[in-house]
């Protein structure tokens, strides 16, 4: 017997599921306390946040809290173990393209432009400890990791003060800890509306998260836009794939190689297998592409 709650957050959707009912009350105060300190880290969209208020000392470095120096570790993990494809120095790139504010403005707002900027680089950053080297004036954007770091987390700090299995989804960003429900946990794997739909079991412990091209998305000068930048560009990743979705033992791995593979573009669908990942990738034509142990779901399905 399982208990969840829902509710909005992120201008997403956050569910939480417990394996003991009697937890979920204590579990959803304790992970939205977490959440909200997350917010208060390392929101870009939020003026009085730390990230929006770095100011590196004389010596070019500043010191940071400890929860913001825990997701840039993850930030800067992730740009190198994808070669710089997911970067956190393109907040000024999506500011430049529109993604200035809350995804529902820019979707409801019409700007006259969108512009390119050049990504400086998370070769430019450098953390040790609490303390970070970052140049003047360079803005960092955690979106492409934050969301997931903060479900593993939450569902590990859930699991281990109130001794319950629990899953986290953040926007499909999903992280289990503590013992699963017999059969796992039933996740079902859907994007859009008209995309296809699969349906998994994950095991305790295990993570998921899915990227997508056909979310987060605005319009400028009858041109569709993304929220994915690729670093090399300044732009929108080109939308190969509509969604990338990773299995693999934490949220914050999974959600990294899921944007990797968009970056990555035609590249993606290789890059994922050689490093041995489970995923499964939907192409902008709609078939569906497996690697790495993802199970079969129908014919349509290309290995």
């Amino acid at each position: 017997m399982v208990a969840a709650h829902e509710w909005d957050l992120w201008s997403t959707r956050a569910r939480l599921v417990v394996t003991k009912p009697g937890a979920l009350d204590e579990a959803v105060g304790r992970t939205r306390t977490l959440l909200a300190e997350v917010e208060e880290a390392a929101s870009r969209f939020r003026e009085d946040t730390e990230i929006r208020r770095l100011v590196p000392g004389p010596d070019g470095t500043v010191l940071v809290s400890p929860m913001l120096a825990d997701l840039l570790g993850e930030a800067l993990r992730a740009a190198r173990d994808t070669d710089g494809a997911v970067d956190p120095t393109v907040a000024a790139s999506l500011a430049a393209l529109g993604y200035d504010r809350d995804i529902r403005l820019v979707e409801s707002g019409e700007r006259l432009v969108a512009l390119v900027r050049p990504v400086p680089g998370w070769g430019r950053l450098r953390l040790d400890g609490r303390r970070l080297t970052i140049p003047p004036g360079l803005e960092l954007d955690l979106g492409a990791t934050a969301k997931a770091v903060a479900a593993d987390r939450a569902a590990a700090l859930v699991a281990g003060r109130l001794g319950t299995g629990v899953l986290l989804s953040l926007g499909g960003d999903i992280a289990t800890a503590g013992p699963a429900p017999v059969g796992g946990w039933q996740v079902s794997v859907h994007d859009a509306p008209h995309d296809p739909a699969a349906h998994v079991a994950l095991p305790a412990g295990s993570a998921l998260a899915t990227s997508s091209t056909v979310r987060r998305t605005w319009h400028r000068r009858g041109h569709t836009l993304h929220h994915i930048v690729d670093p090399a560009t300044g732009l929108p990743a080109d939308p190969v794939w509509r969604t990338v979705s990773v299995a693999a033992p934490t949220c914050a791995a999974a959600n990294t190689a899921a944007t990797a593979a968009i970056v990555k573009g035609r590249d993606g669908f290789g890059w994922l297998r050689h490093r041995g990942l489970t995923a499964r990738l939907v192409g902008r034509d709609g078939r569906v592409h497996l690697t790495g142990g993802w199970p079969d779901e129908h014919e349509g399905s290309a290995a």
